[in-house]
């Protein structure tokens, strides 16, 4: 009889995990900027939704545009919103090569629908909703504006059109919260 290993004893497994392919930390890293970013935004047109445009429709024109005059003032010239509002897209962008090239294409397709779903927020963004600011913003003094169609503008148009960046933002962060979770079970 030999004195070879029993078959009944399995063999020595190692102590030490595998080592995480190349450029893991990377991807997980700029995955989960994706996903704040994208979540922020999501976060901003439902606010918009739920509290502003609400509470702003309650009340008369002057003071509807007097207030959405201050609201894109204090956004437009804030250069955190302007780097959070477009970085989202890089980073959904770029974290879906990260995924596609270390291996992880279930991860990067996901990454890659929420990255198209934000594209068409920012092509909502500014074919409807800056060309409406900018309208508003150059109406003239609020305190001689006799004709307030801008106005019921909008309280239609423009948000009709936040409503839909608020559930394309709202997509795109399940969808990245979906790669994450893909992401992590293939790096375990």
């Amino acid at each position: 009889m030999s004195a070879g290993p029993s078959p009944f004893v399995p063999p020595a497994q190692s102590s030490q995990p595998a080592p995480p392919a190349r450029g893991t930390r990377l991807a997980g890293a700029v995955l989960t900027v994706a996903t704040v970013l994208v979540g922020l935004m999501a976060g901003l047109f439902f606010a918009f939704d739920v509290s502003v445009m609400p509470g702003l429709a309650a009340g008369d024109e002057q003071t509807y545009v007097t207030a959405m005059r201050a609201f894109n003032k204090a956004i437009d010239g804030n250069p955190l919103f302007g780097m959070v509002f477009l970085l989202a897209l890089v980073a959904a962008v770029l974290s879906a090569v990260l995924e596609f090239r270390g291996g992880r294409r279930a991860a990067a397709l996901w990454v890659g629908a929420a990255a198209a779903a934000y594209l068409v927020v920012l092509l909502v963004t500014f074919t409807v909703n800056i060309p409406l600011n900018n309208e508003l913003a150059d109406a003239g003094d609020v305190a001689g504006m006799k004709d307030f169609e801008i106005v019921e503008r909008f309280r239609t148009t423009w948000v009709t059109t936040n409503i839909i960046r608020t559930l394309l933002c709202t997509t795109a962060l399940a969808a990245l919260a979906r790669a994450l979770l893909l992401h992590g079970r293939t790096t375990r």
